[in-house]
């Protein structure tokens, strides 16, 4: 009879991880949202676990350190925002070694019991910490204090959470690719589209948020091809892209339309914000020297086109059009300046070999 009862509790409790198991492996399934899987593979765990405070540490790459990604418990909120260098704490060394750490009663472990009692307030009695892995790459580390433990159990969660991340990051590249230009690393044509049409959709919508459009052509840059080549002209395309986003900034997205046509736009910005920034990026390309890393000193210009969505234009095509032609009108006639839908001729900056400077505008 002992027997059998120890037969029913061992048959439980295999049921009970096959539950887990299959509530897990039905969330991979059902979403590729990263942060909605390790949610849903974090509860499960703490629902089986029961642990009083545990957090889920993803490894960033570029930092090389770890990160909170989830925190659940009393110090949760402390956690947001703080890093942890590899080797250095619990977290830090299981990512570094790649090896879980488990203390099942930290009393009666010398190190542990001291850091326990020179640390009250963090009431640690056990700790667990696994590494979620990919081959030889550690992904991040989960981390719990005060729980029940089954290492093997725990091991095989974190496979799945290493399943989830690599499935979520794969999708995440496919889009990226989708949107993004090879050559320059900026949004394609694409992405710009998309990215108007909910622009224009909001005020459709009833919601009214005007923004701008800029177009930009790189002046003969077709004797920098016939001069040099196409592998420097592409790298030239490659480090004006890279000086577009970094003057733009983060707010202002930046794309290559094609060939050497590259596209800002400008959220939220009305037309004399927009054209303070179009001014900053044309003087910003006229004063900047390329391919310096390829023994070459190139100086280029650019024909800048502005339009201000909805005056100059209340549709994806029409603003599309009002910008490309405002760029057209500078390239065929001064090239190295600014032309503003809407606007009158005036002056806007002056060239360095020059005493006067023209922005091109049209009512």
């Amino acid at each position: 009879m002992k027997q059998r009862r120890q037969f029913e509790v061992i048959e439980s409790r295999q049921m009970d991880h096959l539950r887990v198991f299959h509530d897990v492996a039905r969330t991979l399934t059902t979403s590729l949202e990263l942060e909605e899987i390790l949610r849903a593979i974090m509860d499960k765990m703490a629902n089986f676990f029961g642990p009083e405070r545990w957090s889920l540490l993803m490894f960033d790459p570029v930092e090389k350190d770890l990160y909170y990604a989830i925190a659940v418990g009393e110090d949760s909120v402390s956690l947001r925002g703080l890093r942890v260098p590899l080797g250095q704490g619990v977290a830090g060394w299981v990512a570094a070694t790649g090896n879980p750490l488990v203390v099942p009663n930290v009393s009666l472990d010398p190190h542990w019991s001291t850091f326990a009692r020179n640390h009250p307030d963090l009431n640690i009695h056990s700790i667990a910490c696994v590494p979620i892995r990919s081959g030889e790459n550690t992904l991040g580390v989960i981390q719990l204090l005060n729980s029940k433990y089954s290492i093997s159990f725990l091991r095989i969660l974190c496979d799945y959470a290493a399943i989830a991340i690599q499935n979520a990051r794969s999708v995440t590249l496919i889009q990226e690719l989708t949107i993004t230009d090879d050559c320059t690393g900026l949004f394609n044509a694409r992405r710009l589209y998309t990215m108007l049409d909910e622009k224009v959709a909001l005020t459709h919508a009833g919601r009214h948020v005007p923004f701008s459009l800029l177009f930009m052509d790189l002046d003969h840059f077709k004797c920098v091809n016939d001069t040099h080549g196409h592998l420097i002209g592409s790298r030239l395309l490659a480090e004006v892209g890279g000086l577009l986003k970094r003057v733009a900034g983060p707010r202002n997205p930046a794309f290559r339309y094609g060939g050497d046509e590259f596209v800002v736009l400008m959220p939220s910005a009305d037309k004399v914000t927009a054209a303070g920034l179009t001014m900053a990026l044309c003087d910003a390309l006229r004063e900047q020297t390329f391919l310096t890393g390829n023994n070459l000193a190139l100086r280029i210009t650019g024909s800048f086109g502005l339009a201000t969505f909805p005056e100059d234009g209340d549709s994806v095509h029409s603003i599309l059009r009002a910008a490309d032609s405002m760029m057209y009108e500078v390239k065929n006639t001064t090239r190295d300046d600014i032309a503003i839908a809407g606007s009158p001729r005036h002056i806007t900056s002056i060239k360095p070999a020059q005493s006067e400077r023209r922005a091109v505008g049209y009512r």
